[in-house]
């Protein structure tokens, strides 16, 4: 497993000072967002990233889409951006609504959509994978599950990170249930978005949750640091160590 940023923690900053950051924090990759940095067929910017990416001596792991399944979007731009950053990984949405509140008919609307997107990846050698998150059908291990299955294409897959729902023994429960479709995972420590922490505080559940993921049919997985504590560069850094600490003990 190698180590990445997720562009989105520092979304306030340039593409040249986000690549510098995890130039400097020694990482190996950066996953850019669809948002501020990379939006939805924005070519420059893709090419832009992708560019500086590489002369930086990093690779682009993934295109943080902000794609909701099931949405009217063509999905074709989305491809079309993630070719240019040349990456073969897109992180997808499973929809905006509670698993809870989905319906059938809108189960089998989003369950449609990502495999008719997918089958366009899989031809360009891109794999979707989802953001495992509140709010969608991936809010729960078994809502994750069901989705996948009811999918069931070999390039969809599902990202991992710890759900504020969750607690700590019910976190470790549930990555047997969703191993086989793990692909990279989203690090951070807190209690919610505003209450964060220092990843050192939870490196101990940390080395707990890596022990539990099994190798990945994919070449390369990617555990990236994702909104720090105070949003610092600084403390990016040391998370930065932490976290190549954790994937050596592995």
């Amino acid at each position: 497993m190698k180590t990445g940023l997720c562009s989105v923690t520092f979304r306030d900053r340039s593409i040249e000072e986000v690549v510098q950051l995890a130039k400097q924090a020694q990482l190996d990759a950066i996953e850019w967002e669809g948002k501020v940095h990379v939006p939805h067929e924005d070519l420059e910017a893709a090419k832009k990233a992708a560019s500086l990416t590489e002369e930086a001596g990093l690779v682009v792991s993934s295109y943080g889409s902000y794609y909701i399944a099931g949405s009217t979007e063509p999905f074709q731009g989305v491809l079309r951006t993630a070719q240019e950053l040349n990456t073969n990984m897109i992180r997808i949405w499973a929809g905006d609504t509670a698993s809870k509140d989905v319906d059938e008919a809108k189960f089998d609307m989003i369950v449609r959509d990502v495999k008719l997107n997918a089958h366009l990846a899989q031809n360009l050698g891109i794999t979707l994978s989802f953001e495992y998150h509140s709010n969608t059908l991936t809010d729960t291990p078994e809502s994750a599950v069901r989705l996948l299955e009811a999918i069931n294409e070999p390039n969809v897959k599902l990202y991992w990170q710890p759900s504020e729902s969750l607690t700590f023994g019910q976190r470790i429960a549930s990555l047997p249930l969703l191993k086989i479709w793990l692909t990279n995972v989203h690090v951070f420590h807190w209690k919610d978005y505003r209450t964060r922490y220092t990843l050192e505080d939870g490196s101990a559940e940390w080395i707990q949750y890596f022990e539990q993921f099994s190798p990945s049919s994919l070449p390369e997985q990617f555990a990236l640091l994702e909104f720090v504590k105070n949003d610092s560069p600084e403390q990016m850094k040391k998370d930065a160590e932490v976290l190549k600490q954790l994937v050596h003990h592995l």
